[in-house]
């Protein structure tokens, strides 16, 4: 090899040699700037919290480790904690009282029994009057929103959704609520998720959307033959007495009648206690409900209201999805409506309505109650129709029922399910070491309550309403039910002629007996009575 070969060959290792040097010392650098390796630890979802507590009339303060929950961090419930001592002292009386009654209504069993109840739901029917009133006949809501079908007065389903969906509170919770409506009726809890629901909208009126059904009507909830204690109106005068009884349901009748029939959220998701009415002009079906006027009796009629839109309003809280059969025979073919199997001039919409209504709107789906559904949710026609039902008890589905609600955000459609085996710690049955030690006396005020699952007799007892003196300083409260400027009209044929439905789908054991006038008017109070009879249905 020659000398020139050499010096070649020794001026390639030299490159070599620096091209190794360089690399070697970029991973070095890199090395040093990462700083010494340490093992990884798995994020704990726990903290210190600490807090000043009184010891001994001393200020100390304490450590405790606690669990960071999914819903809030250590530092927002502390926040939550220093918020409700003047806050909630600033609420009206009453509305605190119903919040610390449904939260813990075994607590509460005196106060439920009592004549101050009485008195605070009337208040709080007289504060939610107007904004009902105030309201559109659909409410149009953006999503996040939670849709929720029949409640029909069972207070341990709605408390499960409370424990789970708005742990916190519905005000600190995103999104929307939107109740499909039946709040009263075959559960024993009628009154106190009727005011539960009241609290809720008094406080956020722009959050919290209660739709009517067809248990928003008097001659439905005002059966008293066919619920017997489960009605609505019994339980009313069983638990207040006669005449305080009826002017407790009278008032929140009162406000049923101011409900809107109809939600729309996102503009796509059309949302209804029974389902869609029959078109009455040339204009879209929304603008004739928004029509509808902003105080209806339906069931039975006022005087102002005109029957083409009395129909729009019974077609929205008693209409049926048709099944296979009735879209073969009796659901005519050109508007795709037909007569429902509940008889007494109540209609089922087929597929051909629902696409004739979803495209004419604009809109996607329709969600709607008004049927019991073992698995709280069910699909039809097309999977365009979602019935959602939120209560598991009291319409025959077995013990293995689920209740079922929806969330709707933005383009997804998730169903949410209460599973039979979920315990529940406010309703239990007679023989539960949770109530075994109760007197009888207790055991028979939890009885009537529904907060223990047995039959109650009937509670003779007759507390009198001027007997109770009000020593909060509240606003002073005529006692009287707000005369109602409306009149009904009991000669005009009504859209629906409950005495000629058939068997309920959900009471076939009933005799089918029927009555042609409610008894919960007294005499004298010729202006409020109220023509027509019962319900056939959910």
């Amino acid at each position: 090899m020659s000398g020139e070969d050499k010096e070649l060959e020794i001026a390639a290792l030299q490159e070599k040699v620096a091209s190794l040097s360089s690399q070697l010392e970029t991973v070095l650098t890199a090395n040093a700037d990462r700083g010494p390796q340490k093992r990884r630890l798995q994020a704990q979802a726990h903290a210190t919290a600490v807090r000043e507590v009184q010891v001994k009339g001393k200020s100390v303060l304490v450590s405790s480790r606690e669990r960071m929950g999914r819903n809030a961090s250590i530092c927002t419930q502390q926040a939550l904690d220093l918020i409700p001592d003047d806050a909630i002292l600033n609420q009206p009386g009453f509305v605190q009282r119903i919040l610390d009654m449904f939260q813990q209504p075994a607590a509460h069993v005196d106060y439920l029994n009592s004549i101050q109840f009485a008195k605070d739901v009337f208040k709080l029917c007289q504060k939610v009057r107007h904004i009902f009133e105030r309201e559109p006949r659909v409410a149009f809501v953006q999503s996040p929103a939670y849709v929720f079908g029949d409640i029909h007065g069972n207070l341990e389903d709605l408390h499960f959704f409370s424990d789970n969906l708005w742990r916190l509170g519905m005000s600190l919770t995103a999104g929307n609520f939107v109740f499909l409506g039946d709040y009263v009726d075959r559960g024993k809890s009628c009154l106190e998720c009727v005011a539960y629901l009241f609290v809720m909208k008094y406080q956020l009126p722009n959050k919290v959307f209660l739709l009517r059904g067809n248990h928003e009507t008097r001659d439905v909830n005002g059966w008293e033959e066919h619920y017997g204690e489960r009605s609505f109106i019994f339980q009313c005068r069983n638990r207040f007495g006669d005449d305080v009884g009826y002017r407790v349901w009278e008032a929140c009748n009162q406000i049923f009648d101011r409900l809107p029939l109809a939600g729309v959220i996102d503009q796509d998701v059309f949302c209804v206690h029974g389902g869609i009415p029959r078109p009455i002009t040339n204009t879209t079906r929304i603008q004739d409900m928004l029509s509808v006027p902003r105080v209806a009796g339906i069931n039975p009629p006022y005087e102002h209201e005109d029957d083409q839109y009395q129909q729009v309003a019974s077609d929205c809280i008693w209409s049926d999805p048709a099944s296979e059969e009735q879209e073969m025979t009796s659901v005519d073919p050109e508007t795709g409506f037909g007569e429902s199997l509940r008889g007494g001039g109540a209609i089922c919409f087929g597929n051909k309505a629902v696409t004739n209504f979803l495209k004419q709107q604009g809109f996607s789906y329709i969600m709607r109650a008004h049927e019991a559904h073992a698995e709280g949710v069910a699909l039809s026609k097309g999977a365009r129709v979602f019935t959602v039902f939120s209560t598991s008890q009291d319409h025959n589905q077995g013990s293995n029922a689920m209740a079922g609600c929806m969330l709707v955000d933005n383009d997804k459609l998730q169903v949410i399910n209460r599973s039979p085996a979920y315990k529940n710690q406010y309703v239990h049955r007679r023989d539960s070491v949770s109530v075994i030690n109760l007197s009888e006396s207790e055991m028979q005020k939890r009885i009537k309550l529904g907060l223990v699952r047995e039959a109650a007799q009937p509670d003779d007892s007759d507390e009198e309403w001027d007997d109770f003196d009000d020593d909060e300083e509240e606003e002073e409260m005529d006692l009287n039910v707000q005369q109602e400027e409306y009149v009904f009209d009991k000669r005009r044929r009504q859209s629906i002629d409950l005495s000629s439905m058939n068997a309920n789908y959900h009471d076939m054991d009933g005799d089918g007996s029927r009555r042609n006038s409610m008894t919960a008017v007294e005499e004298g109070e010729e202006e409020d009575t109220v023509d027509g009879d019962q319900d056939m249905n959910n």
